[in-house]
């Protein structure tokens, strides 16, 4: 898909510098086929999930609101990659299809969850080698995959969410 994303972003690119009528047709061709592409990614991603998992499956999806001001820190020619992809959209199209299958899908804060090792707690900016994708905990010396990280402790807050909604008798999601 990054491949994809990239010729898609270079060929705008010369398109934007010969700036005649025709190339911005092209230009804008190029973006709503784009567009159609990654709505196209977005519904197969959030079926597949969907279909995978049994009814009344809670999915829990880190809140990305905001993203783009985070993304100020980032490289400028690295920015598109970050911001570029439908979050919002692939959250809508999961939330209806999760609906349909009665299940749940919550947002929860997406602070550290790459941070915080899972195994002793421990939260330290360097646990997380962002280049080599790697976390090693600097307390417990846990190491995995960063991303892998992330998704346990997503899992870990699902079951947080489920044990306190049970505490209290009631079972709210978006």
């Amino acid at each position: 898909m990054k491949q994809k994303r990239a010729n898609d972003s270079k060929l705008r690119k010369e398109l934007q510098m010969r700036q005649t009528p025709s190339a911005r047709r092209r230009m804008k061709a190029i973006g709503q086929r784009e567009n159609r592409w990654m709505q196209d990614v977005n519904h197969c991603v959030s079926k597949a999930l969907v279909e995978s998992n049994p009814k009344h499956t809670l999915f829990v999806l880190e809140d990305l609101s905001g993203i783009r001001n985070a993304t100020e820190r980032v490289r400028t020619k690295d920015r598109y990659v970050s911001v570029s992809w439908s979050f919002y959209d692939l959250e809508q199209k999961l939330l209806y299809k999760a609906k349909q299958n009665q299940s749940a899908v919550i947002k929860v804060s997406p602070k550290y969850t790459s941070q915080c090792c899972p195994k002793c707690g421990h939260i330290e900016k360097a646990n997380r080698n962002k280049k080599r994708h790697l976390f090693t905990c600097k307390n417990c010396g846990y190491q995995s995959n960063d991303d892998r990280i992330g998704a346990m402790n997503l899992y870990r807050m699902g079951i947080h969410y489920l044990e306190d909604s049970q505490v209290s008798g009631t079972v709210t999601a978006e």
